[in-house]
């Protein structure tokens, strides 16, 4: 015997999605609640703003930082000295605009150490037997020790070649080294890496939150009983087809604000001459995102169905979560041949082929072949990921194997 508790008419019971008499589509109903939902979220809206601002932040950031002009001091003793910091000054500026050198004279050791010591000074160059020594509090910084190194390799070269009767060019004929590439195009390997560790993480981030969030309120509403009275207003593949597109919609919405806020910070920085390349690349990666998220987001929704209490989606879930940290972690660790095949494989393709295009290792064919892989991989989990949603959602004795799903009577 099933007893029914009496609510105070001023308590409002969640229902089942109202369906116009016009003969409007719970699935977009559904879609509409689930959108609703999550926008008038605080934490969502929140975590959204926090990293907006730490994409704009970190934009902000570097347009500061390459902006900022490093002036080192030097101490030095004697006209020598100043000559070197002078020659070593002006080879800094040539390999780095950035980059500014000084000198300030001392009389000896003491009065270089305590213009050191109170920082008015970053090292001291001071001659040491047939060489010279460049002392300071800790590791002289890089670039300082490099434009130096620089400047006194050539005074000796110069003095040396004009003892020996020649000239430092003709010493130095045939030690340039050029690099370059087979295909012929400029390297730029470092914001490469950046950009799809970009891609990786937020691939990431969205992929988890969202389809936890999937499996929690298919969870809540298989615990509370309330998908017993949705499955008696709306048939179960509306109600799934109602999440997955809601969900989809706000995860699509942030992937792309987070974009756009991304290049636009890009362009103000010295990376702006590869903006073409990497709005293709964010393109193609907000076109692989949309189609793999739909397989993602079924398969959450079917953890959640198959669990009967949200303390099992540790579980439910733990397969969607092995396979995000594996697409996570190989999508900067793999290169070569490696790289290539993860760039078709459903899922892994979300990362690997906009990376793979930021570098111009993908022909034009390829990315569209990967999303059609990617089309058909998610078309496939669809279809099998609606029947162990039917099958298990009303189940509620325990959490469902995928195996009793599939094999439980429709």
């Amino acid at each position: 015997m099933t007893t029914v508790s009496r609510r105070p008419a001023s308590e409002t019971v969640p229902g089942p999605p109202a369906v116009d008499e016009a003969g409007g589509h719970p699935w977009a109903i559904v879609a509409q609640r689930e959108i609703v939902v999550r926008l008038t979220n605080r934490a969502f809206l929140v975590s959204t703003l926090i990293t907006l601002l730490f994409i704009a932040g970190f934009g902000a950031f570097s347009v500061w930082d390459s902006n900022r002009t490093t002036t080192y001091t030097v101490a030095v003793t004697g006209a020598d000295g100043r000559q070197l910091v002078e020659r070593a000054a002006a080879s800094a500026r040539q390999a780095d605009d950035k980059v500014s050198i000084e000198s300030t004279p001392v009389s000896d050791e003491p009065a270089a150490r305590a213009l050191v010591d109170d920082g008015t000074a970053d090292s001291w160059l001071h001659q040491t037997g047939p060489g010279w020594t460049l002392t300071s509090a800790d590791d002289a910084d890089l670039a300082l020790r490099t434009a130096v190194e620089a400047a006194l390799r050539d005074t000796v070269l110069e003095r040396n070649a004009a003892a020996a009767g020649t000239t430092v060019q003709a010493l130095e004929q045939g030690t340039t080294l050029t690099t370059a590439r087979f295909d012929g195009r400029a390297g730029s390997s470092g914001f490469v890496k950046g950009a799809t560790f970009a891609f990786a993480l937020l691939f990431f981030m969205a992929a988890m939150m969202f389809g936890q969030q999937i499996a929690a309120s298919v969870v809540e509403e298989k615990q509370s009983r309330l998908v017993e009275i949705l499955a008696s207003a709306i048939p179960l593949r509306q109600l799934l087809a109602g999440k997955i597109l809601g969900n989809s919609v706000i995860a699509l919405g942030q992937v792309v604000l987070f974009a756009a806020v991304g290049l636009v910070a890009v362009s103000f920085t010295d990376a702006s001459t590869l903006l073409p390349t990497l709005s293709t690349a964010v393109v193609w990666f907000v076109l692989f995102f949309a189609v793999g998220f739909f397989a993602l987001a079924c398969l959450y929704a079917v953890a959640g169905a198959l669990a009967s209490r949200t303390e099992d989606l540790q579980s439910t879930t733990a397969p969607m979560t092995m396979v995000l940290m594996v697409v996570y972690v190989a999508s900067f660790g793999l290169t070569g041949k490696a790289l290539e095949v993860a760039s078709f494989v459903p899922i892994a393709s979300v990362v690997s082929m906009p990376g793979r295009l930021l570098t111009g290792d993908a022909a034009w064919w390829e990315p569209v072949l990967a999303i059609l892989v990617m089309a058909a991989f998610s078309a496939g989990t669809i279809v099998v990921s609606e029947r162990i949603y039917r099958r298990s959602l009303l189940q509620t004795r325990g959490r469902v194997s995928w195996k009793q799903a599939l094999s439980a009577p429709e």
